[in-house]
């Protein structure tokens, strides 16, 4: 027999299901995600704000090591503070593109036709900073070590773009390297690492996206 644990339990809220509707559900589930594209031309009208906290509270119910939670959302609507995030980005990016990223790199992106001019960053009504907090702290100051900490943020990430394509906006995942930048705007603690910049709201209405494919399940699946 062995020991209980010790932490508190709780009856698990389950609905159980027969096949036929799980199946409907995860095809139906698939069918939403796949409509679910990249968007770089953003309306400016207007999100609310409660739209927005109800996204990133699904995004907090990812799992995560020990339950640490080790992420931080900043959820940016101001005029002022876009304006200085795009200035800093699209500095970093004039790098990247100028060089830093190097001939192999730039020749993978060369289809998708991005370049450093990111107005999107000023352009739609959000921007949601994610941070990964790299370690803790109690109550009398001593740091705590986290666990698990990317695939954590990388888990809740998915969560949050998930939910705002279900809400029926669109999103694009920005990520400018290094983004220390954001620590300094945004006000967040050295614990805590810029991991992605993730514009969110209404597309423009006369917005393109790349016509691209992606892998079909055979390519990305072994069966054992």
């Amino acid at each position: 027999m062995t020991d209980k644990p010790s932490f508190i339990t709780e009856p698990l809220q389950f609905e159980p299901r027969e096949a036929e509707a799980i199946r409907a559900r995860a095809e139906r589930f698939l069918l939403d995600m796949k409509s679910r594209r990249t968007v770089r031309d953003y309306s400016s009208k207007p999100v609310p704000r409660e739209i927005i906290e109800t996204c990133i509270a699904a995004a907090g119910g990812a799992p995560s090591g020990a339950n640490q939670q080790p992420w931080h959302f900043v959820a940016i609507s101001d005029p002022e503070t876009k304006r200085r995030i795009r200035l800093a980005a699209e500095e970093e990016e004039r790098a990247f593109y100028a060089g830093r990223a190097g001939e192999e790199w730039l020749d993978a992106l060369a289809h998708l036709g991005t370049d450093d001019h990111k107005p999107f960053l000023e352009e739609a009504p959000w921007l949601i900073a994610i941070f990964a907090k790299r370690w803790g702290e109690d109550e009398a100051g001593n740091r705590i070590k986290h666990y698990y900490v990317p695939e954590s943020v990388g888990i809740a990430s998915g969560f949050l773009i998930s939910a705002i394509h279900m809400a029926g906006l669109a999103s694009l995942t920005h990520t400018p390297a290094p983004m220390k930048f954001l620590n300094q705007i945004c006000q967040r603690p050295e614990s805590e690492k810029p991991v992605i910049l993730l514009v969110v709201g209404y597309p423009a209405e006369d917005a393109e996206v790349p016509k691209i494919d992606k892998y079909p399940v055979e390519n990305i699946s072994t069966w054992i």
